[in-house]
């Protein structure tokens, strides 16, 4: 399945489930989370990637920047696991 289809189909069943999911860019830095997703004052971001394929060194360093802030961001390569992502945060 490709990154497209996989954050595709996340963003639509996170969407069903009430989130608020924007697609994530900051022009002037690089290498930032794809989309943010927010509900109930929870607020994650998250990587999509291809399957079985990791953040770039530039990615993963953006991502400990944005987790020293005690946000999360997570790498998602599979629906499946997209799914239960967003489903782990339901009440």
């Amino acid at each position: 399945m490709k990154e497209s289809t996989i954050e595709s189909k996340t963003v639509n069943y996170a969407k069903s489930k009430g989130w608020l999911v924007y697609k994530f860019t900051s022009p002037a830095n690089r290498a930032v989370p794809d989309r943010i997703f927010i509900r109930h004052s929870i607020v994650f971001f998250i990587e999509f990637k291809a399957p079985g394929k990791k953040p770039t060194k530039l990615q993963k360093k953006v991502h400990d920047d944005i987790n020293s802030h005690h946000v999360p961001v997570y790498v998602i390569d599979n629906f499946p696991l997209g799914k239960e992502l967003v489903d782990s945060f339901e009440e």
